[in-house]
């Protein structure tokens, strides 16, 4: 039954998602502050649109959307933010879910805040039964408000650590924030979408606060989206980075800025340092790493770090010593 009080939209772009997007729909459906469940099936060649629409529970809270080709998940997103009212809205991926009582327990917590998220829990594809390990732990003290400076240099990922960037989490987001800022999703970003939206809603004096785990969880998966960058990707994101600077930031916010830039540049050089070595072998590739000095050193130590890897991993084990 739909609670009169319900005022938040679940938003779940889903692209080829047929394993798993029954799932988080009935997820956001078993949630009473949902008023809306709005999937948009972002081109799939699957069956996903059928199976979003088998978790409907008949509250008429659930609205699917099919797109005929991929625009990627921020034109989805921005698409259901268009097709929504409520005055909460919440991004869910396809392939996670909430667990019973998340939504509930951030509008708790809203207030004056504009954006309430919590720390995720992280889970792998097939081990849903095994404990979650939260993403950020205790690397912050949480509860906390999140400023722009901090959000930023918690998105650079540090070798030999779990990724914990804090752009992974998904809030509840106050609509009239956006709609005062006209502020979306950038549709030229297939890769830190949702890094963008919320440094720039920090920029222009969002109120952000992060709590411990009340129900999300991330589904970890080998072949996620997110775990495999295109030169295209992150150079878009690089820019995306640039135009930031066009913001009211203080010095100290422009340097974090362009902290998390190099770091991203870094991959960038990376992945055109594989590119290359693949196509034109180790002279195209060196010639890609004159053209990125700065990147010298993280290309280095990641090429080496996996080619040790791989040998470690071709080594024999050794034979048991006879009793």
């Amino acid at each position: 039954m739909l609670r009169s009080d319900a005022d938040v939209a679940v938003i779940i772009p889903a692209h080829n998602a047929q394993l798993t997007i029954e799932r988080a729909v009935s997820s956001a459906l078993r949630e009473p502050e949902a008023c809306e469940v709005i999937v948009v099936v972002d081109g799939a060649t699957d069956g996903t649109a059928k199976a979003a629409r088998a978790a409907d529970d008949g509250t008429g809270r659930l609205m699917v959307i099919e797109l005929p080709a991929s625009g990627g998940p921020a034109a989805a997103r921005n698409l259901a933010l268009a097709t929504s009212k409520a005055p909460w809205v919440c991004p869910l991926d396809s392939d996670d879910y909430f667990l019973p009582g998340r939504l509930g327990r951030l509008r708790a917590e809203t207030g004056y805040c504009d954006f309430v998220a919590d720390d995720l829990l992280r889970v792998i594809e097939g081990r849903l039964d095994a404990a979650p390990h939260p993403m950020i732990g205790e690397r912050l003290k949480l509860p906390m408000c999140l400023d722009f400076e901090t959000f930023v240099l918690a998105n650079i990922s540090r070798p030999h650590l779990p990724r914990a960037e804090l752009g992974f989490l998904k809030p509840l987001i106050r609509r009239s924030f956006l709609d005062t800022h006209r502020l979306g999703y950038d549709e030229q970003l297939r890769l830190g979408e949702d890094f963008v939206l919320y440094a720039r809603a920090l920029a222009l004096g969002a109120k952000f606060k992060i709590l411990p785990p009340c129900g999300y969880v991330a589904v970890e998966r080998a072949n996620s989206i997110s775990g495999s960058h295109g030169a295209a990707e992150l150079r878009a994101l690089v820019e995306a980075s640039r135009e930031m600077e066009s913001l009211k930031l203080t010095p100290d916010e422009c340097a974090a800025l362009r902290e998390h830039r190099a770091h991203v540049a870094a991959k960038l050089a990376l992945r055109d340092f594989l590119d290359a070595k693949r196509a034109a072998g180790l002279i195209g590739a060196a010639a890609v790493l004159a053209r990125a000095p700065a990147a010298v050193p993280y290309v280095v130590t990641t090429v080496a770090s996996d080619v040790l890897k791989r040998s470690r991993a071709r080594r024999p084990e050794p034979e048991a010593r006879a009793a």
